[in-house]
């Protein structure tokens, strides 16, 4: 299974979630909550508590890598996010295959693909760019260090702020499962697929990082970072 890690940007830091994150986490949860209307968050310390120990438990099963998600800027918790759906390709072929088994030592393997997900941030962090390198911290981890063919991204088909954030990372929509799940507020919501191929990802960073670079400078961005967006088919660059 993977070894956790902390992953080091500009504006955050992913810390493997612990145990001692769980009040942190509960102030995160508490501000305005009209924004979590499709993602769970805890609300309060026993429910971040549980949060928390849910997601170690399918972490030690190997199901799942969850992270902290930290502001550089005042060493703050402002949410969670995490590696997911992970699967194994490697070994002799097994049919019909089994998801999430991996061949050979399972404290060495690391996965052949996998889901970011689970992932939501405090209002205050909302469009302030520490979800986009957060991302960036994560798809660079699992491209160049993992070395995964695939990563997926979903969100719940009326999740348009979810949506729209996943498509200017350049993801590839993979369309829309209908009546997919039931959803958070009970209903049975479809989900939107999208995905980025390893043979994308050296398109996909340059974007990204353009982005980065874009939201954080004092002026308008360079037109020549908004031809390469043109060039590469996603969203403009806008400040």
């Amino acid at each position: 299974m993977p070894v956790p890690v902390t992953l080091i940007g500009r504006s955050v830091r992913l810390e493997p979630l612990a145990e001692h994150h769980a009040e942190a986490l509960a102030t995160a949860g508490a501000e305005d909550r009209t924004t979590y209307a499709f993602t769970p968050v805890p609300h309060g310390l026993e429910a971040a508590r549980e949060y928390i120990g849910r997601a170690l438990a399918d972490q030690v099963a190997g199901k799942s890598l969850p992270f902290a998600i930290v502001s550089t800027a005042d060493n703050s918790v402002v949410g969670s996010t995490r590696f997911l759906e992970l699967d194994y390709w490697q070994g002799p072929l097994v049919w019909p295959p089994m998801p999430g088994v991996p061949h050979g030592d399972p404290l060495a393997a690391v996965p052949d693909a996998a889901e970011i997900g689970n992932t939501w941030l405090s209002p205050r962090a909302q469009g302030t760019g520490i979800n986009t390198e957060a991302k960036l911290l994560m798809l660079r981890h699992a491209f160049e260090t993992w070395q995964v063919q695939r990563i997926s991204l979903r969100a719940d088909a009326r999740n348009l702020r979810s949506r729209a954030a996943i498509e200017r990372l350049g993801a590839t929509s993979e369309g829309v499962r209908r009546a997919h799940s039931r959803g958070l507020d009970g209903v049975v919501r479809s989900t939107a697929f999208y995905s980025i191929l390893d043979e994308e990802w050296p398109a996909v960073r340059d974007i990204i990082e353009l982005r980065i670079a874009a939201a954080t400078s004092p002026t308008a961005p360079d037109p020549k970072i908004n031809q390469e967006c043109l060039r590469q088919g996603f969203p403009l660059i806008q400040v």
